[in-house]
């Protein structure tokens, strides 16, 4: 029986020792965790050794506050924070130099970031905190000023996850707090686990994208609470990372979003194809639209299911695009304009762009309380086709975006005109209150739809 007790000691010993060999406590790579000390070199060299070793946790304990800088997360690491471990990010916008968007360097710069990193995870209960509000101007109303830039081609704010390339990844549990810009950036990733975590970006910050898939496949979104000022979750091609192809195969499921712009969104940004995605069981509060299609370069999409989605929805300022549409299916072409990244807009020597076919779109069991209806529109007849409702009740309330009961429509970014106008009183006799344009009317249907009130 001793001996059966020693051997049962020496593997629990063994056991302790591969542990310990496998945490990288970033505290004994030199890090304070005061809050005020940039951590950043500290944290990077845990994160170097861990995945030079073969992979393990850098651990970041609790009660402590670690201030940092950019920092690269590598290959079969798992970033692990403590409840009451916070990371956060450095204000000193000076030290923020490597794009989010390779050679377009004008919107924004990279926090936390990763390219090529298979196996990677960020996990834990505790937070990652972007610091949002140092790197903005004035508090308005509904949001915040951007501060002016020196240089139109580079904006200095840094995004809070920026993931290139990375297969077989997972963020779970943690809380992301006030993102200066995007905030979690999935691009050219396959095979990615979003689960259980807390975005919660303060609602006044501009361009707080919560998540963002970007020629991305193989996604699943589970379980999440997300609060941001832009959209909550957006699906789309960027052309600056066109050598990914399409974004496909996106599950999101049991989520609760509240945004000051587009809840749930495609587009804008689309110069490839977006096709076999699922929104199912989440709930929309407070938003400035709650779930577009906004297609506006020459990319498709198709196969797009929503189900089993309440929204509750309200109108604010145009500083947010939307109206408070509750459904909202568009393909138009981009407008051209004079904005800091326009060379990126358009495909490659051209000024002009086009856009792609929206197609085979289903909507079940969706009901919505909203100032307005929703929108099915593209620039010519037949762009967007194939649209199904399926018991779809808008519950009409406080018209707040009627003006003399015209009721309107948010286009925004296109060529024209951004708003269009729609009688409300003619949508009250409507049994889904929904404005149309350019569509035909062999591919607009609906199924079972219950009255609206």
């Amino acid at each position: 029986m001793k001996k059966y007790a020693t051997l049962l000691w020496c593997l629990l010993w063994m056991t302790m020792c591969l542990q310990a060999q496998t945490t990288y406590n970033v505290l004994d790579y030199g890090a304070k965790g005061d809050g005020l000390t940039d951590d950043a070199v500290a944290l990077q060299q845990a994160i170097d050794r861990c995945s030079e070793e073969g992979g393990g946790r850098v651990l970041l304990p609790r009660n402590h506050t670690f201030l940092c800088g950019p920092v690269q997360l590598k290959a079969n690491v798992e970033l692990h924070l403590e409840a009451t471990a916070t990371l956060l990010a450095n204000p000193d916008e000076h030290i923020y130099h490597l794009s989010a968007f390779g050679e377009n360097r004008g919107e924004g710069m990279m926090w936390l970031w990763a390219n090529g990193a298979h196996n990677l995870s960020i996990t834990g209960r505790g937070t990652i905190h972007g610091n949002g509000i140092k790197f903005m101007g004035a508090e308005l109303h509904d949001s915040y000023e951007l501060k002016p830039l020196a240089d139109q081609t580079f904006d200095p704010r840094p995004h809070v996850l920026t993931l290139t390339n990375c297969n077989n990844l997972v963020i779970r549990d943690v809380t992301i707090r006030e993102g200066a810009y995007w905030t979690v950036h999935l691009i050219g990733c396959d095979g990615a686990v979003i689960d259980g975590i807390n975005l919660l970006n303060n609602l006044k910050i501009r361009n707080g994208d919560g998540i963002d898939l970007d020629h991305s496949k193989n996604v699943r979104i589970a379980n999440c609470h997300i609060t941001s000022g832009d959209d909550c979750i957006c699906l789309k091609n960027r052309r600056e990372f066109e050598q990914y192809g399409s974004c496909h195969d996106i599950v999101v499921t049991n989520c609760t979003m509240s945004s000051r712009s587009c809840a749930i969104k495609i587009g804008s940004e689309n110069m490839d194809s977006i096709y076999n995605v699922l929104f199912d069981n989440c709930i929309i509060t407070g938003s400035n639209r709650g779930l577009g299609i906004q297609n506006r370069d020459e990319g498709t999409v198709t196969n797009v299911v929503f189900s089993n989605i309440h929204m509750d929805l309200r109108l604010w300022s145009d500083v947010w695009w939307g109206k408070a549409e509750p459904i909202y299916v568009t393909s138009y072409p981009r407008a051209s304009g004079n904005h800091k990244d326009q060379n990126w807009r358009f495909p490659k020597g051209e000024t002009e762009g086009r856009c792609g076919n929206v197609s085979d779109i289903w909507f079940n069991n969706i009901t919505a309380i909203s100032p307005n209806a929703c929108f099915i529109g593209g620039d010519v007849p037949g762009k967007v086709k194939d649209i199904y409702f399926n018991n779809v009740r808008i519950n009409l309330q406080n018209p707040s975006s009627t003006v003399n009961h015209q009721l309107f429509i948010d286009k925004r970014p296109c060529k024209g005109e951004g708003f269009i106008e729609a009688d409300y009183n003619a949508l009250l006799t409507m049994p889904v209150p929904v404005v149309t344009e350019n569509y035909s009317s062999e591919s607009y249907r609906t199924h079972r739809t219950h009255e609206s009130h």
